[in-house]
């Protein structure tokens, strides 16, 4: 490793990124490091070595941003010993705290919104020279940052954006006014994306965005020899379910995985794609965030309880080894005992693989802060959210086991947190599974035996071929 002075005399600047909230933000903190290296940064994964500091932040609920206040400060008192150091933030919670953070709060010198950050090389230099133009944001409707190629050091697993922003407004949720409006990225870079990403090694992929069921690309059509491995015809717009069929035809042997899903974009064609391709993973994580149709209005949900569980079951008919994972949100605005005994009875009807889970908090700027009232007590919203939990464990534990006794494709993403003898990865469904080691090694594909399991966690063995 370099001493500072031997980086001080190649002029190489080291950068560091801590990335919160969704796997979107994960995604652009690849975007971010690739426009850096460009302009000489290179990325450290230690913060004390950090010449510029970013957090990406997410603003969805109340705890995340106390937690990145928290790291903020930690930050600073390295700054104190760093002076020349810049600390920066990326993302929603950038857009909505900006001025007290910068003004009153001063724990950082430049903050970018999610559309602006191919600026920030520019906005460095500013900083450094002491220019006060130390804050971009602005909302993008074109935007995608689709000739980007992100920095990734996973090596076998891949993010990849193909929608950025949301039209849904619901109105708990601030993503449309951070993100802005809903784009869809060309379907010509996001296969060219999986078919490099196969050539570098890696196994899968996931496609990302606040939605990507409303995917749509109008583009003056695809030509039938768009791909050699598709047989299809000239289309004048491609859809969430075309797409999926492009990427699993041009990367066959790549497992493909797809979030979120918004449950009135989620179509039978898509559905039946994946049932098509044995390499699209069965999966689908399917937000409810409450199983009465009347707080599902108050938070401007476009479909009903009724339509939801419609849903379930087209899944279940057409897909039944797919596990399908939720969020819920209690005690959001007006929610009365009868609200959380329907989201109690539309898990049990469900009963989900696995879910977040959430206590709601008010977000300013949102409709509900503006024109509901935050009026669940606060003991209320704990019960009911204790309630939704062990509910969720209950059916986790036992949908868990359903794997126990079958052999499943496992990828092998890593070394499990417990024991340095044995890898952990996930089968299809998206369930953890642990088994040793052997002679296997990170990014293969194997075939495990599953034999027991925890609550969470599938154990298994490797079948020798």
């Amino acid at each position: 490793m370099l001493s500072i002075q031997d980086r001080t005399q190649r002029n190489i600047r080291k950068l560091y990124i801590e990335s919160y909230g969704c796997q979107m933000n994960f995604s652009d903190s690849e975007i971010v490091i690739s426009l850096l290296k460009e302009d000489g940064f290179e990325p450290t994964n230690k913060f004390e070595e950090a010449d510029l500091l970013f957090i990406n932040t997410c603003s969805i609920r109340e705890k995340a941003e106390k937690n990145v206040k928290n790291r903020l400060k930690i930050f600073n008192l390295l700054k104190k010993k760093k002076p020349k150091m810049i600390i920066g933030m990326l993302g929603c919670m950038a857009e909505r705290l900006k001025l007290k953070l910068l003004e009153e709060e001063k724990l950082v010198d430049l903050i970018v919104g999610p559309d602006s950050y191919r600026d920030i090389p520019h906005l460095v230099k500013l900083v450094e020279s002491k220019n006060a133009i130390n804050v971009t944001f602005s909302n993008s409707k074109e935007e995608t940052y689709a000739d980007i190629k992100p920095v990734r050091e996973n090596g076998v697993t891949a993010f990849i954006s193909i929608t950025r922003g949301c039209d849904n407004m619901c109105s708990f949720c601030i993503v449309p006014f951070t993100r802005g409006r809903e784009r869809s990225r060309d379907p010509k870079s996001i296969i060219e994306e999986c078919e490099e990403l196969w050539k570098k090694s890696y196994k899968e992929i996931t496609l990302l965005g606040q939605n990507v069921d409303s995917y749509i690309w109008y583009g003056g059509g695809v030509k039938k020899d768009f791909h050699k491995a598709s047989n299809l015809k000239k289309y004048t717009s491609i859809n969430f379910a075309k797409l999926l069929e492009f990427i699993a035809k041009a990367v066959p042997a790549m497992r493909i995985r797809f979030s979120t899903s918004n449950p009135c974009d989620m179509s039978v064609e898509v559905l039946e794609t994946i049932s098509r391709n044995t390499n699209i993973c069965q999966h689908i994580h399917l937000p409810v965030q409450s199983g009465s149709t009347r707080v599902l209005q108050r938070m401007n949900r476009r479909s009903t309880r009724v339509e939801y569980l419609s849903l379930i079951r087209m899944i279940r008919t057409i897909l039944p080894d797919c596990s399908i994972s939720h969020d819920i949100i209690t005690g959001f605005c007006g929610e009365r005992d009868q609200d959380h005994n329907d989201t109690l009875s539309l898990m049990e009807y469900v009963k989900y693989d696995f879910g977040y889970m959430f206590a709601y908090s008010s977000r300013p700027g949102t409709f509900a802060e503006k024109n509901l009232k935050d009026d669940v007590p606060e003991k209320i919203k704990k019960r009911r959210l204790s309630e939704i939990i062990d509910l969720q464990r209950k059916h986790s534990s036992e949908r868990i086991q359903r794997h126990v006794g079958k052999v499943q494709e496992v990828l092998i993403e890593g070394e499990s947190k417990k024991s340095k003898f044995h890898w952990y990865g996930r089968n299809s469904q998206s369930a953890v599974v642990v088994f040793p080691k052997d002679n296997y090694h990170l990014g293969d594909l194997v075939k495990v035996k599953i034999n027991d399991c925890t609550a969470a966690t599938l154990i298994g063995e490797v079948l020798k071929h």
